[in-house]
């Protein structure tokens, strides 16, 4: 699939259940950002449609990379099962591929 997203979007924290998820950014420049559930917190509810995070739930962030192709920064891997994010700084273009048929 491939994604158009503008200056400031940023996606909310979320994680896939099911796929490991692979971007390869074709133009642009935004960070992943990858997190951990903070110990100790009421999470205040289960993962929504096995894709969003509750929106009770705090975090704390792990780990941040820039992804941009102009700095030889071409892609990257999220792991099934990691909580994260994007942060766009420029109008960026990705293509995003996980496991299996769209919509399973």
């Amino acid at each position: 699939m491939l994604n158009a997203l503008e200056v400031g979007t940023r996606v909310p924290i979320h994680l896939h259940l099911k796929t490991s998820e692979t971007v390869v950014c074709l133009e642009g420049c935004l960070d992943w950002v990858f997190y951990d559930e903070m110990p100790d917190v009421d999470t205040g509810g289960p993962v929504h449609d096995g894709e969003t995070a509750a929106d009770e739930t705090q975090f704390v962030e792990t780990a941040r990379f820039r992804v941009c192709p102009r700095n030889g920064v071409f892609g990257i891997q999220v792991p099934q099962g990691a909580w994260h994010s994007i942060e766009v700084y420029e109008a960026s273009t990705i293509f995003e591929a996980k496991d299996g048929a769209y919509g399973r």
